[in-house]
């Protein structure tokens, strides 16, 4: 085991290496620049002074390789707009995206995988057909759309919970934003739990039990159950990434103060250091889910074995 994970910690780097120098890279060659749109005199010299403070008047491959050289030192640079350290402003974002992400995460297990394992055990009936429907709609539905109509029912026409914005961290504040995220990997959970249960139900060691006259109970929780988990993880380490991606649009649209908003903000504003910190902290954390999704496996099935 120890041997797995110091392998597949040395496997990220170069995953690492390659998104910041893509980031650079596209940086480097979008037009405008951070001294464009904050320089309001177009005077030459006051552009020079700019892009010299900010470092920019250096070649692209020196400008990596000092910030490779801090990220081995843990900095990841200043932010050109507020001049505040790069890992402050993403340790204020964290938090929050943390809770909005494993809170959707909740919502999307407690009710998808359920909903899929009772859809498999009764195939072709009402409940079957009814959670496949709201799993396919699930998946079909727009996030933006999706949270702008929870808002208007469950916040402008209620008045249960607040339409937007963070407040003091609670638990209203978080419900829409969590539910809008974690519909989808909801939906894809219950199709995924619903179709492994389904083929593991006809296997071989299920009938073999059932033929030892084994009750349907521990057929279903010492056998179906525990072989399923691992397809099911496996999509719940696919889903964590996702939803930090997926996190961007809800943390917009219900002014979530997360580090999805922090990256659109920090690419109007060209912001490179902070791009570059909050894009290489989602591809750390995703690397994290998949590393400990692994490590899970062998706890689950002990078949599996880390070579």
């Amino acid at each position: 085991m120890l041997a797995f994970l110091i392998r597949r910690v040395l496997q990220t780097i170069p995953t690492v290496l390659a998104v910041v120098l893509l980031v650079f890279v596209l940086f480097s060659v979008v037009p405008g620049s951070i001294v464009s749109s904050m320089s309001d005199d177009s005077d030459p010299q006051v552009e020079l002074r700019m892009k010299k403070q900010f470092g920019l008047d250096q070649p692209v491959y020196m400008r990596f390789g000092t910030y490779i050289a801090g990220l081995a030192t843990g900095d990841f640079g200043t932010s050109f707009r507020t001049r505040e350290p790069v890992t402050t402003m993403i340790a204020k974002r964290a938090w929050p995206t943390l809770q909005l992400i494993f809170a959707s995460m909740a919502f999307a297990v407690l009710i998808g995988v359920p909903l899929g394992f009772v859809a498999a055990l009764r195939p072709g009936s009402l409940v079957d057909t009814v959670s496949m429907m709201l799993a396919v709609s699930g998946l079909s539905l727009a996030k933006f759309w999706l949270g702008l109509l929870l808002m208007y029912l469950f916040a402008l026409k209620l008045g249960w919970l607040p339409s937007f914005g963070y407040g003091d961290g609670g638990l209203k504040y978080l419900i829409l934003p969590a539910v809008t995220l974690g519909v989808s990997p909801m939906a894809l959970l219950a199709r995924t739990t619903r179709a492994a249960v389904l083929e593991i139900m006809t296997a071989d060691f299920v009938r073999t039990a059932r033929s030892k006259g084994m009750s349907e109970t521990r057929v279903v929780k010492w056998h179906v159950m525990r072989n399923a988990l691992v397809l099911i993880l496996t999509t719940m380490g696919l889903q964590f990434g996702a939803l930090m991606g997926q996190a961007v649009v809800v943390e917009k649209l219900f002014s979530w103060p997360g580090i999805g908003s922090l990256l659109v903000d920090s690419v109007l504003q060209r912001d490179i250091p902070a791009v570059q910190g909050s894009i290489l902290v989602v591809v750390m954390f995703f690397l994290a889910i998949n590393l400990l999704i692994d490590m899970l496996y062998g706890v689950i099935d002990p078949r599996i074995r880390y070579a």
